[in-house]
């Protein structure tokens, strides 16, 4: 199974693809989508973010995406364009048939780390253990591979789940 895992932003949004194969991990890909700084209008931004995620499905044939859940900002602005940059690509993932899981940032630092607390310098350095990469991936990347290795062990959960019932 194919997990894509989104970090969405306004201005740098970070993918990652991973491979589930029983109880290995495969990296398969990540980078970035970027949608261009403040002279570009929100709009168009919110366009590029959604066609460069179908582009990756559409490159990469992800099984399932995730997404982390939204935080609340200090900056009432920023949540706003943050819940905007979500919706696009909530909007582009859906609209290409992919069932889609969320979970909040304290998940999957636990998923990763094994604290809820963990730094981003942590998150990164499990990332590229458990996927057994040879440098750190970038900070919006690492993110997204973390969200999608959160997505395979939770499935890897219900999966088990399912077995007792």
């Amino acid at each position: 199974m194919r997990i894509l895992g989104i970090d969405p932003a306004l201005r740098v949004s970070g993918f990652g693809v991973i491979e589930v194969q029983g109880q290995r991990l495969n990296y398969i890909a990540s980078g970035t989508i970027e949608t261009g700084g403040t002279e570009i209008s929100v709009p168009q931004r919110l366009a590029t973010l959604y066609a460069g995620i179908r582009e990756v499905v559409d490159l990469y044939k992800p099984d399932a995406a995730s997404m982390e859940q939204v935080f609340l900002n200090v900056n009432p602005r920023s949540t706003l364009l943050l819940g905007q940059a979500r919706g696009a690509a909530i909007a582009s993932l859906v609209s290409g048939g992919l069932p889609m899981v969320e979970f909040s940032a304290l998940e999957v630092k636990k998923a990763i780390v094994g604290s809820g607390r963990a730094s981003k310098s942590q998150v990164q350095e499990m990332v590229k253990r458990l996927l057994k990469l040879n440098k750190v991936a970038g900070t919006d990347a690492s993110d997204a591979l973390a969200v999608a290795i959160c997505a395979a062990h939770h499935r890897e959960l219900n999966e088990r789940l399912q077995q007792f019932r």
